[in-house]
C-alpha cells in the first residue's frame, strides 16, 4: 500500500517547485503532511471521513485545513473525502437528519426530499435549495456532526486495527522464513 501510494503521489521536490503551491510552501510542504505511517494514516482517514460530510466543494478544503492543523497525511485525507459522491450523499444526509431528529426528540417529522431542478432556472433552484436546507436546520446540522464524528472514530479505529493486522502478518511471515 505504501509503495503504491509513493509511486502515484508527487514527490516533495516537485511540490516545492510548483508555482501554485509556492505561497503555501512552508505550510503545505511540512514533512508530516506527506509522511505515511500508522498514526498519520489513521488520522487522515478520520479527517477525511469527518470532512467528507461538509457540503459541496468545501470538503477537500476543510480536510486540507484539518490536516495542516493536526499534521496528518494530506493526500490520504483528501482521497478519503471521496466516499461522499452523488450516489452516497443523499442517504448519508438522510441518516444524519434522522440522527439529529432522534437526539433532539423530534422523531415524528418526515424527511422532505430536496427540490428538483425546474424550468425556472439555476437561480430559483438555488433559492429553493437554501429554503429546503433552512427547513432542515438544527436536526441536520447536529446529525451531520454526530455522523461525521462517528464515521471519523470508526475510520480511525479500523485503520489502526488494519495496520496492526498487516504488521503482525508480515512479522509472522518473516519469522516463518527464518525458521
Amino acid at each position: 500500500m505504501r509503495r503504491l501510494l509513493k509511486r502515484h503521489l508527487p514527490d516533495h521536490e516537485s511540490l516545492a517547485t510548483n508555482r501554485w503551491l509556492a505561497p503555501f510552501g512552508s505550510t503545505l510542504l511540512h514533512p508530516r503532511l506527506w509522511h505515511l505511517n500508522r498514526h498519520s494514516a489513521a488520522g487522515a482517514v478520520a479527517v477525511g471521513f469527518f470532512c467528507g460530510l461538509i457540503p459541496g466543494p468545501f470538503q477537500m478544503l476543510g480536510a486540507a485545513i484539518c490536516c495542516v492543523l493536526l499534521r496528518v497525511n494530506l493526500p490520504l485525507a483528501l482521497l478519503t473525502t471521496l466516499y461522499t459522491n452523488p450516489f452516497t450523499i443523499v442517504p448519508l444526509y438522510i441518516l444524519a437528519f434522522a440522527m439529529g431528529e432522534w437526539i433532539l426528540g423530534n422523531g415524528g417529522r418526515p424527511f422532505t426530499a430536496p427540490p428538483e431542478w425546474g424550468p425556472a432556472g439555476l437561480g430559483s433552484w438555488i433559492e429553493a435549495l437554501i429554503q429546503w436546507m433552512a427547513g432542515l436546520g438544527r436536526p441536520l446540522a447536529l446529525g451531520l456532526i454526530l455522523l461525521g464524528a462517528s464515521l471519523s472514530l470508526l475510520g480511525y479505529l479500523l485503520t489502526r486495527i488494519a495496520w496492526r493486522a498487516y504488521l503482525i502478518h508480515h512479522w509472522n511471515k518473516r519469522r516463518s522464513r527464518h525458521t
